[in-house]
């Protein structure tokens, strides 16, 4: 220890480091930031430099080349050292990046930390935020599997929809016309040069506006911020009752940083990185790409737009909120700072969960897509093992209809479910809407023989609930 001491010593007395940061990291904050509240913003900062750490180890053997990317990946995961684990950490290093970030906004935005005299703090924030979904995005194309290619077409087409210059973007963002090898380069680019020298950047700024301004003091209801006198009373606070930034307050910070990354290094030790999809195939149509979970409810919102409005949504849309996010400060930067005070901004924030939580969940069932790879029907669902109704229940399978409808809890969701049809429709009815097909149902009329009709007709009105119960009890006994 006494070498050490004598060595920090040394270094300090050439460089002027500790002399130079020790006014920093002991610089008095208010009381009542020293709270678990205050830890979501470090803690990002802790998921950050672990994605510095893990994503220059995946770069020595990862190959950005439309022609390898893919295999190099499975190499990682399954030949080298420690792969597996690197590349989960990543994976779940980016979602918890996005989660408390997300988190971190919730706080400022609750307590009104983005007023007087904070304005910038919040906007190089959102800046921030915007630059994480940038890299969660790029990162989720590198893999370059069939999600990446798609999530690449839903991006270039929505950015090719920007008035006059959206074809110029779409081209930029892909490095093309059309998806293809210099499509991952420029996402390599993105993902591992540009994004992270503009993230070092905004971070750099704002920690450097945290001790310039000071970290915002927890609200109190009746006390709103005044412009005029917020300085001084501020300067007051912490000469007054202040407490050391280190360690006083920063040993929570230091403590939840310990605690997130050693809970990303247990998921990703016992679930390990996100398996592969199949390679990528712009040609396969029959593709159910679902984006990474923090995508989904975006995915969701695209999905469940008006055709007629899709345009104005998926372009306004985004610009819309991120303007709002932006300029929150200039709208809103004096008055009030508790959530006690201010109803309205604790109702705008469970609206949005609620908003992005039900996306979410529609999205994860995805019943607007055909499920392609849905189970066939057993012998025991079908209720026969010969017969008309057992025949018709393999025409079922093998015609497709089970990708977009249900019976007793098998197949897709994007049509009615069938599971109990046959007291809903007659025979001839069912014969009407299986030749000449309806909403998003193609008419099977042209494809189906007399034998082949008659069978699934026979099938379809097997599908009663006295007939599930009987079968049900039968089973039991």
């Amino acid at each position: 220890m006494e070498s050490l001491k004598r060595a920090w010593l040394w270094f300090d007395d050439r460089t002027g480091l500790g002399s130079a940061l020790g006014p920093v990291i002991k610089h008095p904050v208010p009381p009542n930031s020293a709270s678990w509240f205050y830890v979501f913003g470090s803690a990002t900062l802790f998921a950050f430099m672990l994605q510095v750490a893990t994503g220059v180890t995946l770069a020595f053997m990862y190959v950005p080349s439309a022609g390898e990317a893919y295999q190099s990946l499975q190499f990682i995961t399954d030949q080298t050292t420690f792969g597996r684990i690197v590349r989960g950490m990543h994976n779940w290093g980016a979602s918890a990046m996005i989660l408390l970030i997300g988190v971190h906004m919730v706080r400022v935005y609750l307590t009104a930390s983005y007023k007087f005299p904070r304005e910038m703090h919040w906007i190089s924030g959102v800046v921030l935020w915007a630059l994480t979904v940038i890299m969660a995005f790029s990162g989720q194309v590198i893999r370059w599997d069939q999600t990446a290619v798609w999530s690449t077409i839903v991006a270039s087409e929505q950015a090719g929809r920007i008035p006059f210059i959206g074809t110029w973007v779409a081209q930029f963002l892909i490095g093309g016309e059309t998806i293809g090898a210099a499509t991952l380069s420029r996402m390599f680019a993105y993902h591992v040069f540009i994004v992270p020298a503009l993230l070092f950047l905004f971070i750099g700024l704002h920690l450097y506006l945290v001790i310039k301004n000071g970290i915002s003091e927890f609200p109190k209801a009746g006390k709103p911020v005044d412009p005029k006198t917020y300085r001084k009373e501020y300067e007051d606070l912490v000469k007054k009752k202040g407490i050391p930034f280190w360690p006083d307050a920063a040993w929570r910070d230091m403590v939840f940083g310990f605690v997130v990354i050693t809970t990303i290094l247990l998921i990703a030790i016992i679930i390990g990185p996100p398996a592969l999809g199949p390679p990528p195939n712009p040609s396969n149509i029959d593709a159910l790409p679902v984006p990474d979970w923090y995508f989904v409810f975006y995915f969701a919102f695209l999905a469940l737009m008006p055709p007629q409005m899709e345009t104005y949504l998926m372009v306004f849309g985004p610009l819309l909120v991120g303007a709002l996010l932006f300029f929150l400060p200039f709208i809103s930067n004096k008055g009030e700072r508790s959530p006690l005070r201010r109803p309205w901004a604790v109702a705008i924030v469970a609206l949005t969960i609620a908003s992005i939580s039900g996306l979410w969940a529609i999205g994860i069932s995805s019943p607007w897509s055909p499920h392609f790879h849905a189970k066939p029907l057993t012998v025991e669902i079908i209720g026969a093992d010969s017969g008309p109704i057992y025949r018709g229940g393999e025409h079922f399978n093998n015609k497709g209809c089970l990708y977009c409808h249900t019976i007793s809890g098998h197949g897709g969701l994007r049509g009615p479910n069938l599971t109990y049809i046959g007291d809903r429709l007659s025979s001839d009815e069912l014969t009407w809407r299986i030749m000449n097909g309806g909403l998003n149902m193609p008419g099977f009329g042209g494809t189906l023989t007399n034998e082949e009709l008659g069978d699934l007709v026979i099938f379809l009105k097997s599908r009663t609930k006295q007939n599930q119960e009987a079968d049900l009890s039968s089973g039991e006994d």
